[in-house]
């Protein structure tokens, strides 16, 4: 028979000492697989080439989607998704290598040659991660940080210095952060890195749509002091910005966010009802003098005009603040400052303007105009579980306060106050959306799954990223990370377990802390090795 009309049994020998697991696998064209100690043996019904699903060919487990005739040699190709066929892993000739044993019926000779690197191949597509931990000044010290606490539960060698801000836990691959991965078999490798060569752990159409790279960031953040009034551009401007001064917009990409708290967390977020801005302008006269009386009189009388009307005298009423000179705010900041010491100090109740919250910010950020932003902006306080999302061009600070935040993969940040690093007011005031709304709206409530009782699932108006909460009462013994068609990253937040997949070589200990890399299409079951609740979020994409 000529070379495209092979038939019958093919039984390749191995002369590596190899142990791999018996199993019979069914696929397009290829009647059965088996796979036993020296020797893998394939009954194929069709004529090659024979796409095989899973085989084992040595002690350790590789998978082969495809086994062609060419010039002679069978070459054995790897998929890890059903679309998208890989360089071939290795080429069983009858002419070559004749040591190694390789033996086809009706041929003289045998060979094996390796066309990839096989330990690279073999790495199953769920591996624990080492990650990023920033050190930026506005986070908790020591062990008071939720970060550091999370980083000295997961790595037993790990120094926390009481001294020393942690701020944020990056969990991906920006380069700014760029995860490692904690395999022996990868080792010295980033997960940047190992996404790029091996793509179709993403997922298919994340895989697509996103040009082979992980599109979220993951982080969790402690906040001790104020973070920046800021905002984040929508993709065109970040384009454009990053394009103008890369030095101070590092990516070309948009950055939506979400903040789930941990710990009761206190951020500003979108502007508020009108009325309750007119209120403080009443309220606190040196708020009304820095924004000058024609745009707080537009402001006031926009309140019976559509919303066109009162978005223009809103970005008027706060570009005005915003760009007012040095000099004047401090003067006008430092006469607040002490009126509301002195009726503190007299047991006067300053609630109603916030008086303890401008105290707090004064004290962080001395004579800064962002902390007049406290009558613009909601003022929200999450519980534990609660969420807010934060769409391109919404003004923000995160105040106090532990949570989970993931993102588009972007670092790109307009800053305008409370803070010591660049800002560029007139980009914050021309770009942001100036839409009034009450501070319940701004709350994002999770939908709970249908499939899982213990799951809720954050989903966000935007294609980048997706959260996911399972919070797993400790009376169950096992549970089952449900397989996604992306990527995911898991943080295990309470509880032990150990993690086991239908692929990998041996079980994961997972502990608090601990950080979990999930390729798409992967199911992980997680075993309680203690009776203690587990508390794990887990970011992927949804498409």
């Amino acid at each position: 028979m000529g070379a495209g009309q092979r038939r019958g049994h093919l039984r390749w020998e191995l002369s590596r000492n190899c142990s791999p697991r018996r199993r019979v696998l069914r696929g397009e064209g290829c009647a059965w697989v088996t796979s036993r100690p020296g020797a893998v043996e394939i009954d194929s019904c069709h004529p090659l080439p024979v796409t095989l699903m899973q085989l084992c060919a040595s002690r350790q487990q590789k998978i082969f989607t495809t086994a062609s005739l060419r010039d002679g040699n069978i070459e054995v190709c790897r998929r890890a998704s059903t679309n998208n066929l890989q360089t071939p892993y290795l080429t069983l000739s009858p002419r070559e290598n004749p040591q190694l044993g390789c033996s086809f019926p009706g041929t003289g000779g045998s060979g094996l040659r390796s066309g990839v690197e096989t330990d690279a191949l073999s790495v199953p597509p769920v591996f624990p991660l080492s990650c990023v931990v920033q050190q930026y000044a506005w986070g908790k010290m020591g062990s008071n940080s939720e970060v550091a606490r999370l980083l000295a539960s997961s790595d037993p060698l790990a120094q926390i210095s009481e001294d020393k801000p942690y701020a944020e836990l990056w969990m991906g691959t920006h380069p700014r952060g760029d995860a490692k991965i904690l395999d022996n078999s990868i080792l010295q490798k980033t997960l940047g890195q190992w996404i790029a060569e091996n793509q179709d752990c993403l997922g298919s159409k994340v895989k697509d749509t996103f040009n082979g790279k992980l599109p979220f960031l993951f982080k969790v953040l402690s906040v001790e002091t104020a973070l920046s009034i800021q905002a984040h551009p929508n993709k065109e401007l970040a384009e454009k910005l990053h394009l103008q001064a890369p030095q101070h917009y590092p990516d070309a990409n948009h950055k939506p966010e979400m903040a789930i708290a941990l710990t009761p967390f206190q951020g500003l977020c979108g502007f508020r009802p009108v009325e309750e801005i007119v209120t403080f302008l009443t309220k606190v006269p040196e708020f009304q003098f820095l924004i000058g009386d024609n745009a707080a009189t537009q402001l006031k009388q926009s309140l019976s005009c559509d919303s066109q009307a009162v978005a223009s005298a809103l970005q008027s009423c706060f570009s005005h603040l915003m760009k007012s000179e040095k000099k004047v705010v401090v003067e006008q900041l430092n006469l607040l400052v002490k009126r509301i010491s002195q009726q503190v100090a007299a047991a006067n109740n300053m609630e109603d303007i916030y008086g303890e919250l401008l105290l707090q910010l004064h004290q962080q950020y001395p004579g800064d105009i962002g902390c007049f932003a406290i009558y613009f902006l909601n003022l929200l306080t999450l519980k534990p579980g609660e969420a807010m999302f934060l769409e391109a061009n919404v003004p923000h600070a995160y105040l106090k306060g532990d949570c989970v935040e993931c993102m588009a993969c972007s670092d790109n940040t307009v800053r305008a106050g409370l803070t010591p690093k660049f800002i560029d007011v007139p980009t914050l005031c021309e770009m942001l959306s100036y839409i009034p709304s009450p501070s319940q709206d701004r709350l994002f409530p999770p939908a709970w799954s249908q499939e899982d009782p213990y799951l809720s699932i954050y989903d966000p108006p935007v294609p980048d990223f997706t959260v996911m909460k399972m919070e797993v009462p400790g009376s169950v013994t096992e549970y089952r990370v449900l397989a996604l068609d992306s990527a995911s990253i898991l943080l295990m937040v309470q509880g032990t377990v150990t993690a086991s997949t239908r692929t990998a070589q041996a079980t994961i200990s997972l502990k608090r802390g601990g950080v979990l890399f999930i390729g798409a299409n992967e199911s992980v079951s997680l075993k309680l090795t203690l009776p203690k609740d587990l508390l794990m979020f887990r970011a992927c994409c949804l498409l």
